[in-house]
């Protein structure tokens, strides 16, 4: 982040952080969300502080980007039939409000087990051949997903399947290869995001998972030939 806000501050841009899975996430001791002009967060139910449907929040200390915001999410306007602008219906309706509320209270704790089950999970797959998530040391990293990587992926899930592990795979298919932007001719042969997502899958990850958990899981990874 530092080389990237440099670069905005030199030709005045702004900079938007995608946090969308990086709830509570640490970036040299400052939170994420906090050190571009806007940070974006996700609360799809998937994610490490969900709501019961689709949520999400926009953050920002300046105030003419929070009010411009605000607007956009609510039809372009502030007042009701003032519509400055064309804008959308993106407003949080309160019940999602209300399980966020409640959940954030919770989410520290469990930001601290996830991060606990990561490194059981580093322990136990050390040696194995996997490539791990890198884990830098002025980072908090909080884990939406541990993703490991394996030149032998499919393989791989099905052992994990037939040993009664599930896993996913995020993601399938790298932007440049999506047919939204084939209109780009453009040759991803040999990015790094193309090779990542043959090889790149997620093994269970969550609050929800106990170390009995982890090391079955890492037993069965161990099996695999």
């Amino acid at each position: 982040m530092d080389p990237i806000l440099d670069l905005a501050r030199s030709r005045g841009l702004k900079v938007v952080e995608d946090c969308a899975q990086a709830h509570g996430a640490e970036y040299k001791g400052r939170r994420v969300g906090g050190l571009g002009d806007i940070g974006t967060f996700s609360f799809y139910p998937g994610k490490n502080l969900g709501a019961y449907g689709d949520a999400g929040a926009i953050v920002t200390r300046d105030e003419d980007l929070a009010g411009k915001c605000r607007m956009l999410a609510n039809h372009g306007r502030i007042e009701k039939y003032a519509h400055e602008f064309e804008g959308r219906n993106s407003r949080l309706d309160g019940l999602q409000a209300a399980v966020l509320s409640v959940k954030l209270r919770h989410l520290e704790a469990w930001t601290e087990h996830r991060i606990r089950i990561a490194g059981l999970y580093r322990r136990l797959l050390d040696g194995t051949g996997l490539t791990l998530p890198l884990a830098e040391p002025w980072a908090r990293h909080v884990y939406h997903l541990f993703v490991v990587r394996s030149p032998r992926r499919d393989e791989l899930q099905a052992h994990l399947k037939a040993a009664g592990v599930e896993t996913a795979i995020h993601y399938p298919c790298a932007l440049p290869k999506l047919k939204a932007y084939a209109h780009l001719d453009q040759d991803c042969s040999s990015m790094f995001c193309v090779k990542a997502a043959a090889e790149v899958l997620s093994l269970p990850m969550g609050e929800h998972l106990g170390d009995g958990d982890v090391e079955r899981i890492a037993a069965a990874i161990r099996q695999f030939r």
